[in-house]
């Protein structure tokens, strides 16, 4: 059978240039596809150096994992950042579970500029646990995951409501240990809350407390400094950031106050020049516009510009000081 153009294997007689390329963006689900068949790849001696890769290649190195469900004593919500999430995934076999994927039914995608949204009401986490017996688990709830929109198209948020889980035990068990009570009894109980484990659940209420230490353990990473001195001055710098004052507002030109006065002062010599010919007039406008300072020996005028408009809409105006030491506001 020859390949076809519509192969995506197929090699161009015009030279490798012009093969066909499908692009991750095409399906996003194929990345999840992906991802458990890196996780079907683990093996017993899968060390940490192995979950880390396993993070950089499906998880941005910003990126967080949510958890969401309900237990006996009420809802839950678990959220951890790129530095945990290896660890999450290796507790999850750690707890007993020989495999894990993920089925995803009926997603919606959304692309945006930067990212695409998945979508899935419909997403099951299966896991195969082979102790404390042999158990198959389907943890059922809505999955909604952010790509990245680029070549390498990793994982950007992760956020897994769970809704409901079922734990199902094979008959060819059941009927083998028939006659067993202890047995039976053992095999009614649930291995799982929520279906996680308890190993998982045991890190995920340590992640509360890891989870703000990352700028402690950055800082000691990066400089090497004791605990101790990692903590105080991660302390000292919060502490300068809760007291550091505000920024000041920014201030209005002093150039318009000195317009303004110019302005005023402009206004009383024309009035006076214009009322020159009549003299009681002039007596008067004189009178207006002497200070006081001129009339009441040992009295001064202190100017007071105020961003506050007074009565008459002016933003300046004059504090006088009587003789008496008593303060006098001029508008």
């Amino acid at each position: 059978m020859s390949s076809t153009p519509h192969d995506p294997f197929y090699s161009s007689p015009f030279g490798p240039f012009y093969r066909r390329h499908t692009p991750y963006m095409v399906q996003p689900e194929y990345r999840i596809y992906e991802m458990n068949k890196r996780l079907q790849s683990r093996t017993e001696d899968s060390d940490n150096l192995w979950w880390d890769a396993f993070a950089t290649e499906f998880f941005e190195d910003d990126a967080t994992l949510t958890l969401s469900f309900c237990l006996e004593d009420g809802p839950k919500r678990y959220t951890i950042g790129r530095t945990l999430i290896p660890r999450y995934f290796s507790t999850v076999f750690e707890g007993g579970v020989t495999d894990l994927y993920y089925i995803l039914k009926h997603s919606k995608e959304s692309y945006h500029n930067s990212s695409i949204t998945v979508d899935c009401d419909q997403c099951t986490m299966v896991t195969q646990h082979g102790k404390p017996m042999f158990t198959k688990v389907c943890t059922e709830g809505r999955l909604i995951l952010e790509f990245t929109f680029d070549d390498l198209m990793r994982i950007k948020t992760w956020h897994f409501t769970i809704r409901q889980y079922r734990e199902l035990v094979p008959r060819s068990i059941l009927a083998m240990h028939a006659q067993d009570p202890q047995v039976l009894d053992q095999l009614s109980k649930n291995i799982t809350r929520m279906g996680l484990t308890n190993f998982t659940l045991n890190y995920l209420r340590l992640c509360v407390i890891l989870e703000p230490m990352q700028e402690l353990m950055s800082r000691h990473k990066t400089y090497n400094l004791s605990p101790r001195d990692c903590l105080k001055t991660c302390l000292f710098q919060k502490w300068q950031r809760m007291v550091a004052p505000p920024a000041e507002p920014t201030r209005q030109p002093t150039t318009k106050r000195r317009k303004r006065k110019n302005s005023t002062s402009s206004t009383s010599n024309s009035s006076a020049g214009n009322n020159a010919n009549s003299t009681g007039s002039k007596k008067k406008t004189t009178a207006a516009n002497l200070s006081l300072s001129s009339q009441v020996p040992g009295l001064g005028a202190i100017p007071n510009c105020s961003l506050n408009p007074g009565r008459d809409g002016d933003l300046c105006h004059s504090t006088a000081v009587t003789p008496s030491g008593q303060f006098k506001e001029k508008h």
